[in-house]
């Protein structure tokens, strides 16, 4: 994935954090830092900035818990193949 595609990621979870600086890694629910709401948020946003239909299969806390993992995710969903549900695990 291209780095500017993590930096806009950091920069869609920076506004909801209160400007919070995350890590990569840092699982963003765990950390208590974004809620169930959020999730659905995030997910129409990875949607509309993508360019991509995200599936109800795909819909788990693991895909979108981190930067690191809505990276891979975006990234996954892009290959030639079509993707398909990619985890962090």
């Amino acid at each position: 994935m291209a780095e500017d595609d993590k930096d806009r990621i950091r920069d869609f979870i920076a506004t909801h954090v209160h400007d919070v600086e995350v890590d990569d890694d840092e699982d963003l629910f765990a950390a208590g830092l974004v809620n169930s709401l959020f999730a659905v948020q995030l997910v129409m946003w990875v949607e509309r900035t993508f360019d991509l239909q995200v599936s109800a299969k795909e819909l788990d806390f693991a895909n979108f818990s981190t930067v690191d993992a809505i990276a891979g995710f975006v990234a996954g969903k892009r290959t030639p193949a079509g993707g398909g549900a990619w985890t962090s695990n």
